[in-house]
């Protein structure tokens, strides 16, 4: 149990301040010093979050009921799943997120640095986890596990066009950047509300409604600085036509 309780407590406080951390960036100045600062800040944060969620899944898988044995109505193949199979998915979801939001970034201006394997590979890494969640539900009958998979595949493919893609436009940097960073804050508040409501509100911890939450506020983000980016990349035009 001591491997479980020290991941635990590791990822917890990270996650905590990642989660909080999470919205300078969202809501600062986009490109500023805070920005970039707390914004790299939040992306080591989550690393280390998901890869003590990593240590915590495996421990799960390996021994359900010492790991979570406040859950005693819960079957082992129950606990497996959610707090092994799903945890390893989300943990791998989040690392790919983040990683994906760095180097499109980073690499704006030398496009193929993007097909590095580590890359590549865990945008394939993501889309096969996933399958294997959805597997892992679908044998003990947990829609909800099913259900979030899909979110994986849709990343990971998502991810390799836009690295397989010849000449990205000059505005499709930002757009990834926003859609990962965001993205890996969705999947984090997700993962705070299914594994941390299990604690606090065990009846509540699958209902479906808890989980849409991070999406539906996720998504309206995304929406919301894709919409400003492309406004601003079509403001220069309108200036220079009126102009001319």
């Amino acid at each position: 149990m001591w491997p479980f309780k020290w991941f635990l407590f590791v990822h917890v406080t990270t996650g905590a301040i990642g989660l909080v951390l999470f919205w300078i960036p969202v809501f600062g100045k986009k490109g500023s010093q805070n920005h970039k600062k707390f914004g790299t800040v939040y992306a080591y944060l989550m690393f280390v979050t998901a890869s003590m969620a990593l240590g915590m899944g495996t421990n799960t898988i390996l021994a359900p009921v010492d790991t979570h044995n406040h859950l005693t109505d819960w079957p082992p193949a129950r606990i497996q799943g959610i707090f092994g199979w799903m945890m390893l998915y989300l943990a791998i979801l989040t690392i790919s997120l983040v990683w994906h939001g760095l180097v499109t970034v980073r690499n704006k201006k030398q496009h193929l640095e993007n097909r590095r394997w580590p890359n590549v590979g865990l945008n394939l890494l993501v889309i096969a986890v996933a399958l294997l969640c959805a597997y892992r539900g679908w044998l003990i009958n947990e829609v909800l596990m099913m259900g979030i998979a899909v979110v994986g595949v849709a990343s990971g493919l998502t991810n390799l066009w836009f690295i397989y893609t010849p000449t990205p436009s000059r505005i499709a940097y930002q757009l990834e950047h926003v859609k990962a960073i965001v993205g890996s804050g969705i999947s984090v508040y997700t993962a705070f509300m299914a594994f941390g409501f299990v604690r606090l509100m065990p009846h509540n911890a699958l209902n479906p409604k808890m989980w849409s939450i991070p999406l539906v506020v996720g998504l309206a983000i995304i929406i919301y600085h894709q919409m400003r980016i492309r406004l601003a990349q079509r403001r220069p035009a309108r200036m220079t036509t009126q102009g001319a």
